[in-house]
């Protein structure tokens, strides 16, 4: 039974958070600047891309962070500040300064992300901009323009929120996101930025982000590419006056499934939002060995190219959903294996025991005729599942990558 009730929010619905999303001119005319500041210092974990190729706002980040404190988040979206060097690494330092400056807080407390074209160096003089005008814009309803700021590709924003109660102490967790093309996460989403007003330790903090991650947005998939900025990022400031929560607690699992919901949404927010998508896509592996056998099988099927593409084509060609299993990693036996197709339209069995077994192709055309497809296989081994989440791909996904940087 779920202890937290869903509300509709964002980053500001938490008590002590101010936000605002901006226009600096990075982009040719979308907002490009978000600021997330708390009014009192937070406790602060994050996890970020495990590609080699880091940006430099993840190489500055993941330094600032190691005390597990912090009290704003600054992120423009138009340039990644990704592949350029020194000067990139200074500019991240600057984007800091600049914030604290405004802020009249640590620089060490302003954490930094970027997104967008890999390879160029940021226009400073936009960002000393998108700074001056984010700071001024700070307000309770900034949480909306925030999410709007940190878009690329993306049709859409990606906001929630949820309450739950700590010892009768009301507490909320609020988030936003952005993701919709280069999403292959192995920490994290491409930006994710959580708060909330909860009194937790640290170490409960980072534990709690770490697990959810793992279950959330590590099960997502939308070209299987890998991003150079990806990071996400939860602030605790404790406004909420709850008594502090700690690890093997009760009340540390309220707040786990309540951060887990949260993540999940906005990781399946990400996937419906995949670039030229048409088709939101769940595999759900049941009856794994081990829950690790589960995520590996679930992980690679969501990942599959031709599996993408026969759901977008609307054919049921399993054969290219039983050998994404096969080179998983995961242990298994071909001859236990089951596999659905399942929408609204219906379910249908169109593996048995590894093999053929007679189904309705019409049947599965209506099937996968929906929006939303979820794929089935039954290990019919264990106990253990997992879920993953993607879309199909389609043709528009190539004409959007094809001109992305003009």
């Amino acid at each position: 039974m779920e202890n937290f009730e869903v509300i509709e929010g964002n980053i500001t619905s938490p008590k002590g958070f101010l936000a605002s999303g901006v226009f600096a001119g990075i982009k040719k005319a979308k907002k490009d600047f978000a600021l997330i500041y708390s009014e009192k210092k937070a406790n602060a974990a994050a996890l970020f891309t495990t590609n080699k190729v880091k940006a430099a706002p993840v190489l500055l980040d993941m330094e600032k962070i190691k005390n597990g404190e912090a009290q704003a988040i600054v992120a423009n979206s138009g340039n990644a500040n990704a592949c350029t060097g020194q000067k990139g690494y200074e500019d991240a330092c600057s984007m800091a300064f600049m914030a604290a400056e405004k802020l009249n807080i640590d620089k060490d407390d302003v954490l930094v992300c970027s997104t967008g074209i890999i390879g160029v160096t940021l226009p400073m003089e936009k960002i000393a901009k998108g700074i001056e005008l984010a700071a001024q814009s700070l307000s309770k309803d900034g949480g909306k323009e925030a999410a709007k700021a940190i878009l690329t590709t993306d049709t859409f924003s990606k906001e929630v929120a949820v309450k739950f109660t700590v010892k009768g102490v009301e507490v909320t967790i609020g988030g936003i996101a952005k993701g919709s093309g280069m999403i292959s996460p192995n920490m994290a989403t491409m930006l994710s930025f959580i708060t909330t007003d909860a009194n937790i330790t640290k170490d409960a903090l980072n534990k709690a982000l770490k697990e959810t991650v793992k279950r959330s947005y590590n099960m997502i998939s939308v070209d299987g590419d890998m991003s150079t900025n990806d990071t996400i990022i939860i602030l605790a400031n404790g406004e909420a006056g709850n008594p502090v929560i700690e690890n093997g607690t009760y009340e540390y699992e309220i707040f786990y499934n309540a951060l887990l919901y949260v993540n999940k949404y906005l990781a399946k927010q990400i996937a419906k939002d995949g670039e030229g998508a048409t088709k939101f896509m769940e595999v759900k592996v049941i009856n794994a060995l081990t829950e690790e056998d589960a995520i590996l099988a679930a992980k690679s099927v969501v990942n599959s190219n031709l599996v993408k593409t026969a759901i977008f084509g609307e054919d049921a060609n399993w054969g290219r959903i039983i050998a994404a299993v096969g080179y998983s990693g995961a242990n298994f036996s071909q001859d236990s294996v089951d596999i659905y197709l399942k929408s609204n339209k219906g379910l249908i069995k169109v593996c048995e025991n590894g093999g053929y077994v007679p189904f309705s192709e019409d049947k599965a055309k209506e099937i996968l005729s929906e929006k939303e497809i979820s794929i089935v296989v039954d290990f019919n081994a264990g106990k253990y599942e997992a879920l993953a989440w993607g879309c199909d791909f389609s043709y528009d996904y190539v004409k959007i990558n094809g001109s992305y940087r003009t």
